[in-house]
């Protein structure tokens, strides 16, 4: 049971939720820029909200299905069509073998994820689907799908078409975005003046951004405290000792542009780190477009932990509709 792939689009990979438990050897998690969205389309398609499925960056691919399936679409403004006519985002609709999956263009957001009943089944590695390039893990070949990749499915349950997540449980990033950030181990290395304006100003998603790490710029430059720079840092006042990133860490070289490390970032490094992203909010930055403004928002370790238990309730809510 394969689909076979005519276009392959902008960039589009094979994803799960990604390969914990190998952060301390440098092997990100990789995994569904957009957790939220492909828990969602497998849901709808009645696969395990693990299962391997499509991210497809601003462009939808052409697929040819060798078989009959249900297919959800989710995240992205990205409209699905069967032979050319169109279905509904957030919605189990049916395929069948022969017939053809396209999209039209896109309307918002940035990443669409295609869930596929019986989910793909290509090797995993680590554990994984998911697709990690830099690593040559997972997905089809280590790669992104390229004109001619035949790609296996599983065995699929049997569900019904139709089956919808209300829009009053999606998610995705207002204008401008909100960004809840919890300030880091490394936030007495830049003045209060500096940490004020970073929460005060609006910035703007750089064009540099990607499954790594996604740039900001537009806020006022970053003001180091004085200090001496301690043996083995560099010369920069953003650099430190070697240190640890967490998933989500915000780094700001030079004190000029932040990066929101993401999730095939690497593990550790010699910048500083003035806080991170809440998980909840991760998702959102999944589906943020180029120049799109963004605030960032402080918060304490309480309110990290309640968007947190929000999130997970959202989720809740779609298991229980859907079941």
């Amino acid at each position: 049971m394969t689909f076979k792939v005519i276009n392959p689009g902008l960039l589009t990979t094979i994803q799960d939720l990604g390969r914990p438990g190998y952060f301390h050897l440098g092997i990100p998690i990789s995994g569904a820029m957009d957790r939220f969205a492909l828990r969602a389309a497998n849901l709808l398609v009645g696969n395990d909200e693990g299962a391997a499925g499509l991210e497809a960056v601003f462009m939808g691919p052409l697929l040819e299905f060798e078989v009959d399936a249900m297919v959800a679409v989710t995240g992205a403004i990205l409209p699905p069509r069967v032979d050319g006519e169109e279905q509904p985002l957030w919605t189990a609709f049916p395929i069948k073998a022969g017939q053809s999956l396209t999209f039209d263009y896109l309307k918002g957001g940035a990443r669409a994820y295609i869930a596929i009943s019986g989910g793909i089944a290509t090797k995993p590695h680590l554990g994984s689907r998911s697709t990690y390039p830099i690593g040559s893990l997972g997905g089809f070949d280590g790669r992104p799908l390229a004109t001619g990749d035949m790609v296996p499915l599983g065995e699929g349950k049997t569900v019904k078409a139709g089956r919808t997540v209300a829009e009053a449980l999606r998610r995705g990033p207002g204008s401008p975005a909100e960004l809840r950030v919890l300030p880091g181990l490394y936030w007495h290395l830049i003045t209060e003046r500096a940490g004020k304006a970073f929460f005060d100003d609006e910035w703007k998603v750089a064009p540099e951004a990607d499954r790594m790490g996604v740039r900001f710029r537009g806020g006022q430059p970053i003001e180091f405290a004085p200090r001496e720079q301690p043996f083995g840092a560099g010369s920069d006042p953003s650099n430190i000792v070697d240190g640890c990133y967490s998933y989500g860490s915000i780094q700001v070289p030079g004190g000029s542009e932040p990066i929101v490390l993401h999730r095939d970032a690497v593990s550790g490094g010699g910048y500083f780190t003035l806080g991170a992203v809440v998980s909840a909010d991760m998702d959102l930055i999944g589906q943020l477009q180029p120049h799109t403004p963004t605030r960032f928002v402080r918060v304490t370790l309480e309110e990290a932990l309640t968007a947190r238990r929000d999130r997970a309730a959202l989720l809740a809510r779609i298991r229980e509709d859907l079941s």
